[in-house]
């Protein structure tokens, strides 16, 4: 009841408005009140609830679950902005839950994205020229500032800030409520106040897989980096020198020398035990 099949493959919901402008896949089905403007894309078999907003730079995928109230490619935030049409760009099978907000980026050399199988929980928000990648975590009210990049399988509890130009390791955890304001090193459990790494995400890592050898690796590095040196740099030459074989913590060194904010390290409290 109050809904109206376009053809076989598109409903739409009583009150919604959908551009003739925009492009809509097979299976598309657009919930009541939303609105869909022109120029906005929309990938076969996705579902938008109720008044969810999709404006003309969303760039969405196939197969994902837009919640009510979400907002989706709305103009960045950002004062360098000047009206032209930039992108947002959502991979297939996400869930974007109530009132999410996703910006377009800032200008034309880049856009913002999202990859495949993310969850973003209730009130998150993507600011311009973010990055993330697939199976990433968004709890209820995380907020990301500006060109923020985030590797696949990240988690980030509920209502942590993130700064901008800050860079997020894969298969990190971060509990709720801590503020980031460094890059986050992959694989590592961030907690504690101010936000530290306190350890291995060993539980998610052996979740999706990884063996016990290469746990250990990831243990011996995080005492390298976080325990035994000062310096960062002495550190990413040992952990290079006796490890610099394993896939893991090659791409832990590679994100260090990436690295422009510098690292969430942990607070010189004295040289803890190494367990």
């Amino acid at each position: 009841m109050g809904e109206e099949r376009v053809n076989e493959d598109i409903v739409i919901g009583q009150g919604a408005i959908v551009s003739p402008l925009a492009i809509i896949g097979k299976g598309v089905e657009i919930g009541a009140y939303s609105i869909v403007h022109a120029g906005a894309e929309i990938g076969d078999d996705t579902s938008l609830q109720s008044h969810v907003v999709v404006h003309s730079g969303a760039r969405i995928g196939k197969g994902n679950r837009i919640f009510t109230g979400a907002v989706i490619a709305s103009p960045p935030q950002d004062l360098k902005y000047k009206d032209q049409p930039t992108i947002a760009r959502i991979g297939d099978n996400n869930i974007i839950r109530e009132f999410v907000t996703v910006n377009t980026s800032t200008d034309l050399s880049d856009e913002t994205t999202i990859g495949n199988n993310c969850l973003l929980m209730a009130y998150a928000h993507i600011a311009h020229n973010c990055h993330l990648g697939s199976n990433v975590i968004l709890a209820n009210a995380v907020n990301l500032g500006g060109h923020i990049e985030i590797e696949d399988w990240a988690i980030i509890g509920g209502m942590v800030p993130i700064h901008q130009f800050t860079r997020i390791g894969c298969h990190i955890m971060v509990g709720g409520g801590f503020r980031v304001v460094q890059d986050l090193v992959p694989y590592m459990l961030y907690g504690r106040v101010p936000c530290e790494p306190i350890g291995v995400n060993t539980i998610g890592l052996r979740r999706r897989g990884f063996s016990s050898e290469s746990i250990l690796h990831l243990r011996e590095a995080f005492k390298v980096l976080f325990l035994r040196f000062d310096n960062i740099k002495d550190a990413c030459k040992d952990l290079e020198d006796r490890l610099g074989d394993i896939e893991e913590i090659r791409h832990i060194i590679e994100f260090i020398r990436l690295s422009k904010r510098g690292l969430t390290t942990k607070r010189k409290t004295g040289r803890e035990e190494e367990d």
